[in-house]
């Protein structure tokens, strides 16, 4: 009977259930011991245990362990941003955020921060408490790279997690705490762009480039001859198409998309998503060089 209890516990919990748990569901410290010892539990997490087999790359797994280690925690800072897909450098460890105030600490390999602000500022991610993505991106802008604060941004926006007008507030609300006036820069620089309308983090970028170089400003993701195209200037006729993306895996759909473009008289050009990134100027090399005010449609 306890371990079909322990197993529709931690099916609902990406097979994780907490030491606290399996005592509430009724079990003896010694009854716990001895499903450990017989290997019937495997230590996940320091108090958070899984049913055997334990996967090393259940990042779900990870995710709600770290979250049991102690009741309030919720996901945070990087491992938050990963959950949320915002983030997808290498963690050495995962984060939680829990109520109270003092410096990070370690609760065995994970890492663990206070917060007296979390009121109105987490949420639940299939079953797993985490911080608003809003939330994440503050708490991320304390210690992140730009060009990884500006990417998560350009993500949650994309990705519609959030929008630069929750952000702001947010914002309103931390003023002067660490890492807000980065944040805040970085939010300026999207003022204005139509994020929603992007397909990926390096269209969003392109239209960073473009209008910091007070270049002519392209329409975003529409519809020529039948078919989508990336960036398009209807006065000159031209077509960018930003490859590497999610929509740019199939090499026989976009030979017969720019078919059709050219049939219909326009030019198509071809850029890296890399490129963008790493040689803004050759985005600039392709892209119309008159020099009118911006204008975002």
């Amino acid at each position: 009977m306890w371990d079909v209890r322990i197993a529709e516990l931690a099916g609902r919990q990406f097979n994780r259930v907490s030491r606290r748990q399996l005592l509430e569901l009724g079990l003896t410290e010694r009854a716990v011991d001895y499903r450990l010892r017989t290997g019937q539990l495997v230590l996940a997490e320091q108090g958070v245990y899984a049913l055997a087999p334990l996967l090393a790359d259940d990042e779900w797994g990870r995710w709600m362990g770290a979250t049991l280690t102690a009741p309030e925690s919720v996901l945070s800072m990087a491992s938050a941003a990963a959950a949320w897909e915002l983030w997808s450098l290498p963690r050495r460890f995962e984060s939680v955020t829990r109520p109270g105030s003092g410096g990070p600490r370690w609760h065995g390999g994970v890492r663990v921060y206070r917060s007296s602000t979390l009121e109105g500022e987490r949420t639940i991610l299939r079953g797993i408490p985490i911080t608003t993505p809003a939330r994440t991106l503050l708490d991320l802008s304390r210690w992140c790279g730009d060009r990884a604060l500006a990417k998560a941004v350009r993500e949650a926006i994309r990705l519609d997690r959030t929008s630069l007008a929750e952000i702001a507030e947010l914002l309103g609300r931390h003023r002067g705490r660490r890492g807000s006036r980065r944040l805040g820069l970085v939010l300026s620089r999207y003022s204005g762009l139509p994020l929603e309308r992007a397909r990926s983090g390096a269209e969003v970028r392109a239209l960073e480039i473009l209008r910091n170089a007070n270049r002519p400003f392209p329409r975003l993701n529409v519809r020529i001859a039948g078919e989508e195209a990336d960036l398009s200037w209807a006065r000159e006729r031209l077509i960018i198409e930003i490859d590497g993306g999610p929509y740019h895996l199939d090499i026989g759909e976009d030979a017969r998309k720019e078919a059709a473009w050219k049939d219909a008289r326009w030019t198509v050009r071809r850029l890296s998503s890399d490129a963008v990134y790493d040689h803004p100027k050759r985005l600039l090399t392709l892209a119309p060089r008159a020099n009118v005010p911006n204008t975002t449609p």
